[in-house]
């Protein structure tokens, strides 16, 4: 069996979205005429009995959609660098002391002086992902970096130290 998703229709009501796991089991997004929206578990056995729902709000919402999304994104790139010799995944964190707190991130040059990528911003247990060099660093930012072990360890000198 593989993953799916499936739409049913809620006359008068929305609409739910099931997402049918290998196991079998549902997990709904109910999109309700008015906004709202409701996670439902349902029974295995019986796809029409839910057995826990719990309302979320549009940031709520945001917010799961932004943990799958990254959540997915460093698994496929831990998945990626375990495949691929000389590729490698480093998390820097950013320094208080850090000459690049409240600059951007363009202002680092990081893909330029290191030769390594930026693929996520992690701020708050929130991650950016993809993110442009407009974005501001912070005090506490933790910066998801892909490339080769020389590569990562200037990456973890600029960022903590400055260019040189």
């Amino acid at each position: 069996m593989t993953v799916r998703i499936e739409k049913v229709d809620l006359p008068g009501i929305g609409v739910r979205h099931d997402l049918v796991t290998e196991s079998g089991r549902r997990l709904a997004v109910v999109r309700y005429r008015d906004g709202e929206r409701e996670l439902g578990l349902y029974d295995a056995n019986d796809p029409d009995e839910c057995r826990e729902s719990l309302r979320i709000t549009d940031d709520e919402a945001e917010a799961l959609a932004e943990l799958f999304s990254a959540s997915l994104a460093v698994s496929r790139l831990t998945k990626l660098t375990e495949e691929t010799d000389g590729l490698y995944t480093e998390k820097i964190a950013l320094p208080a002391d850090s000459p690049f707190v409240d600059k951007t991130l363009g202002d680092t040059k990081t893909r330029t002086r290191t030769h390594v990528s930026v693929v996520a911003i992690i701020r708050d247990r929130r991650v950016i992902a993809s993110p442009t060099p407009d974005e501001m660093l912070r005090e506490g930012d933790v910066i998801v970096t892909v490339g080769t072990r020389a590569g990562l360890d200037a990456a973890v000198r600029l960022i903590s130290d400055g260019p040189e």
